[in-house]
């Protein structure tokens, strides 16, 4: 065993090396390793030797190499000469800001925050990954403006401290009233800060501070969407937009703004109305719509721009409101009697003339509580005073007239326009009614009384008619008897005459019509005979023509081709010779007639010649053989030559 450990005390040895190998290294060379998710944060344990030993007052991060927690972080990867006995190094995760997250940044050292502000500002830092450049730049210690975005960061967590929190959503519809809670104070005899352009709605709150943002109630809003907000320097509140509806106008009264200058003019005196953008009542309202209005800042009153009715009824209110509280309205007689009387009036505000509305009244609420209440009760309550109860009904059209006039005239002082006035029902005093009601039933009884009466004699005079009546048809019966007898022998006479009438111009239409069917058949053969002697004549004459044209033309033509023959032949004479001509004119006369001056086989017999009457013979049957037509020719041609070549036999005598 000794002896197997001495001859592989060196495999121990490496073992142990490979199992110690991140002390070892640390030991010999200060070698320090940081995974690829990790940093380190460097702690100096002391410093010996130079001027930069301890940290300055009031410094808990060293940047110049001083003892203490260090500024600088070591990134994934491998380091040396980090001795142990002087470097502490501790591995840390890195920052992670989840999506739909920011990172808000507390620095634990640096510059202190200037005195009126409560945020440290905006430094080149690299995202706060470099605590060195943070502090060299005047990074300022406590809660800071910037933050980070959703992703991994190498923060150095000695200095800073990060909080995850949640971005900010605008749902749809709805507007964000933003309050900032640091930068500039707000200016004097104003309620909220400044318009400051260029801070990305904001999300960039340096650049509002830079660009002299005031804190406080901001007159820029924040519509629907998400944004990177710090909770830190922002505060917002989420309210619905406002909305106009169709039929209504917005008046705007603005609270911000520098004063402006009164557009209505000397004759309006009731407060100012001013130009878009300026504090007071804008001249242009806002039409049907939404608008992103900042409530704290801005009012919208709503006027109705359509008909409106207002009920002074007890039982009977619109949906507008505007009348709820008005009730039925109580007059007194001239005759000492109340009763009650319900009015509708019906207006227009015209969408122009609105804001003068609102800058009189301030709301429309007010509009009929201090104009359209007491002008039309008091119209009443006068009109009733010089009229009995009695009169007061009997004359409704006429007052309702008169006080549509009256009203009228007073609504246009105000910029109201007023359509029309209605009086509703009237209900006199009970006691009164029933002293009515028994006379006019009084009155009506004697009335259907004298009725009756009248229906009773009407009732008599209408029976003796009748029974004249009834005497009468008897009469008019036997008249009418006599009189259809007159008519009907009348009929009988008359239409005797219309008959003989009829037979004798029947007669005389009839031999009339022969004579004329007589006298126009013998126009029309008359007519025929001319026409067709005419025609007669007309072809005799293009016959006679035709044939002279036809002769002349025949006779000229015989003469041109004998003239033309005779200048040919004479011509071919000249040119042939007599002699020759005339042969040539044989053979083609010849041709013409085809007659056969060579015959088609020719057999010979003549011995010297090298052929026979057998060969001849074979010939002949080959010929025909090759053209049955031609055999007769052939066979006759060939008799002939045998004729002919046969020897002429000597006379025997027995």
């Amino acid at each position: 065993m000794e002896s197997l450990i001495s001859n592989y005390w060196w495999v121990l040895v490496a073992l142990l090396c490979l199992v110690l190998y991140k002390y070892i290294l640390r030991f010999l060379f200060g070698m320090v390793i940081v995974p690829e998710d990790r940093i380190g944060l460097i702690t100096k344990k002391f410093v010996l030797l130079g001027s930069d030993r301890e940290l300055p007052d009031g410094r808990i991060i060293a940047i110049k190499g001083e003892a203490g927690f260090q500024g600088k972080t070591l990134a994934p990867g491998l380091y040396f000469g980090m001795w142990f006995w002087q470097y502490s190094v501790t591995m840390e995760q890195f920052t992670v800001i989840p999506e739909g997250k920011i990172g808000l940044i507390m620095a634990k050292d640096g510059a202190e925050i200037p005195t009126g502000n409560i945020l440290g500002q905006k430094v080149e830092s690299d995202n706060f990954q470099d605590a060195v450049k943070f502090l060299e730049n005047g990074g300022q210690r406590g809660r800071q403006t910037a933050y980070i975005t959703s992703g991994s960061y190498r923060i150095n967590t000695m200095l800073f401290q990060v909080s995850v929190t949640d971005m900010v959503r605008i749902q749809e519809s709805m507007v964000g009233i933003v309050t900032t809670l640091d930068g500039l104070p707000i200016e004097a005899n104003q309620i909220a800060g400044k318009l400051v352009e260029g801070h990305n709605n904001f999300q960039d709150f340096d650049a509002f501070v830079k660009q002299g943002g005031n804190r406080g109630l901001q007159p820029q809003v924040i519509l629907a969407g998400s944004y990177n907000l710090n909770p830190w320097a922002i505060q917002l509140e989420e309210i619905p937009m406002t909305e106009i509806a169709i039929g209504y106008v917005g008046v705007v009264i603005s609270f911000i703004g520098k004063e402006g200058d009164d557009l209505t003019g000397a004759d309006f005196k009731h407060g100012n109305i001013v130009a878009k953008g300026s504090k007071g009542v804008w001249l242009e309202p806002l039409g049907p719509g939404k608008y992103p209005i900042n409530k704290y800042i801005m009012k919208v009153e709503l006027v109705p721009t359509t008909n409106l009715v207002l009920n002074w009824a007890s039982a009977r209110s619109e949906a507008h409101n505007l009348d709820k509280n008005l009730s039925t309205i109580t007059v007194r007689s001239r005759d000492g009697f109340p009763f009650n009387l319900d009015v509708a009036q019906i207006i227009h505000v015209p969408t122009t003339e609105a804001p003068k509305v609102i800058a009189r009244f301030g709301n429309m609420v007010n509009l009929v509580s201090q104009v359209l209440e007491p002008t039309i009760g008091n119209y009443f309550r006068n009109s009733a005073q010089g009229s009995d109860v009695i009169a007061f009904l009997s004359t409704r059209k006429e007052r309702q007239e008169s006080a549509k006039e009256h009203i009228r005239k007073v609504l246009d002082e105000y910029n109201v326009n007023a359509v029309d006035t209605l009086i509703g029902d009237i209900v006199p005093p009970e006691s009164l009614m029933k002293t009515l009601t028994d006379r006019k039933i009084a009155e009506e009884q004697k009335v259907t009384y004298e009725t009756q009466k009248q229906a009773q004699e009407t009732r008599q005079g209408m029976e003796k008619e009748t029974a004249i009546a009834d005497m009468q048809k008897d009469i008019v019966k036997a008249q009418q008897s006599v009189e259809i007898a007159e008519r009907t022998a009348s009929a009988t006479v008359k239409k005797s005459e219309g008959d003989a009438a009829g037979v004798k111009l029947a007669v005389g239409a009839e031999a009339e019509a022969t004579k004329m069917r007589a006298h126009a058949e013998a126009e029309a053969t008359k007519a025929r005979a001319q026409a067709d002697s005419e025609a007669i004549k007309l072809r005799a004459s293009a016959e006679a023509e035709q044939i002279s044209l036809t002769g002349s033309a025949e006779a000229g033509k015989i003469l041109a081709v004998g003239k033309s023959t005779a200048e040919a032949y004479e011509l071919a004479v000249k040119a042939l010779g007599g002699e020759n001509f005339t042969r040539y004119k044989i053979t083609e006369e010849l041709s013409k007639g085809n007659v056969k001056l060579i015959p088609d086989v020719l057999i010979g017999g003549n011995a010297n010649a090298g052929g026979s009457a057998m060969d001849g013979l074979l010939g002949l049957k080959l010929m025909e053989l090759m053209d049955p037509e031609k055999r007769k020719e052939v066979v006759a041609v060939a008799e002939i030559v045998e004729t002919k070549t046969k020897p002429k036999k000597d006379n025997i005598n027995p």
